[in-house]
């Protein structure tokens, strides 16, 4: 079994609220997990209404789709979603043989 997420670093557009905020993440969330079959949440910066960290992560049998996933979720972020700003990007790979 193999275990990947990764976790976006976001500045946001022109948001100036935390209520703002959550109308914009709540769709890319949604879009991220529908579209990616992933598991998608607010992991940070909740507190900052123009940052936010997102995490995905997915479980899959090998490696190879794992990573097919992750870079999905990466590529629609960027392509759509221009209201945003990706800062960064980190990744994790896991085996469950991974002791």
């Amino acid at each position: 079994m193999w275990i990947g997420w990764i976790e976006f670093d976001l500045l946001l557009g022109d948001v100036h609220s935390l209520k703002q905020k959550r109308g914009v993440i709540r769709p890319i969330i949604a879009d991220l997990s529908h579209r990616t079959e992933a598991a998608a949440a607010e992991v940070g910066a909740q507190d900052l209404h123009r940052r936010t960290l997102i995490g995905v992560s997915v479980v899959a049998t090998h490696a190879s789709h794992v990573r097919d996933v992750l870079d999905q979720a990466e590529r629609m972020l960027v392509e759509r979603h221009p209201e945003i700003t990706l800062l960064s990007a980190r990744r994790g790979l896991h085996s469950s043989s991974d002791g």
